[in-house]
């Protein structure tokens, strides 16, 4: 599948600011589920520099920084990727013990895995729920992620929210309703409380090309030895495949957040965005 979007975005401010560095997390990676095909970032007006960088998760980012005030400003990127992973199961866990739960990984994959493992199991609500979901799943750690998914598809309504962080996951769970980001943040927690290394995910979904406004989307990501990172997102209740544009992913959503700065300055500020996306079948294979 082909998926091609232009996401543009305009901050405007009450009177001219000064921008601090930002960092724009805008271009889809690349690896064995997605290949993309064009990439383009246009800043206007342009920053006085930028460059091209891997951060500390392995995103692609855009570091910039600007030398005069300004009112307001463009962001605009635009790409082409074709999604690859038509069997989202298509690995095989690489020790016998990883196939039940709690996970434990061994030194040194234990320490490098350290900041999608969380630390103190979470709130009791998310505790909870895991407890309750593995034990429905007989402690098996596939079976555990489905059945996690669908329990949160089934049970947690979503809704759109587009301004704000992500809510807390006890917050989301009380509400019995969140946004995309809101269970993306409650699906990695339920993980982590039973020892699944998982992280939130920013990017695109083929059904947003049906909506009159298309948003940005957020799932999650958890990482399975002998399969590395694998999707899941919960307010679809499906494994990722090749439906999903995968842009940006950190232990901490504001680590994937697609822009990231200050400005310094009393003026409001207000942003407006527009997105566009052609999704088609990418085109047969062979002669």
């Amino acid at each position: 599948m082909r998926i091609a979007v232009t996401h543009c975005t305009v901050y405007r401010y009450d009177s001219p600011v000064y921008q601090e560095p930002h960092t724009f997390r805008l271009r889809p990676r690349e690896d064995g589920s997605q290949h993309l095909l064009r990439y383009a970032l246009e800043i206007s007006p342009p920053p006085a520099g930028q460059n091209e960088c891997l951060d500390q998760d392995g995103n692609v980012v855009v570091e910039a920084w600007f030398d005069r005030p300004l009112d307001e400003m463009t962001v605009k990127s635009s790409f082409e990727i074709e999604t690859l992973r038509e069997n989202p199961f298509d690995f095989h866990l690489s020790s016998p013990g990883l196939a039940s739960l709690p996970l434990v990984y061994a030194e040194p994959l234990r320490s490098a895995l350290a900041p999608y493992l969380g630390s103190g199991g979470g709130a009791a609500a998310v505790r909870e729920l895991a407890r309750s979901v593995a034990e429905e799943t007989d402690w098996k750690t596939l079976a555990y992620l489905t059945a996690l998914n669908t329990r949160l598809f089934e049970t947690v309504r979503h809704v759109i929210r587009d301004d704000g962080p992500p809510l807390t996951p006890e917050v989301t769970l009380e509400r019995g309703e969140g946004s995309c980001r809101d269970l993306a943040v409650l699906f990695c927690a339920a993980c982590r409380s039973v020892g699944i290394p998982a992280r939130f995910v920013s990017g695109y979904e083929r059904e947003a090309a049906l909506h009159d406004k298309a948003h940005m989307h957020a799932w999650a990501e958890v990482y399975l030895s002998g399969g590395g990172w694998r999707g899941y997102d919960p307010s679809q209740g499906l494994a990722v495949c090749t439906a999903h544009a995968t842009v940006a992913a950190a232990s901490d959503p504001r680590l994937a957040a697609p822009v990231s700065g200050t400005f310094r300055g009393s003026a409001g500020a207000k942003m407006e965005f527009t997105i566009e996306m052609r999704v088609e079948d990418a085109a047969p294979k062979g002669g």
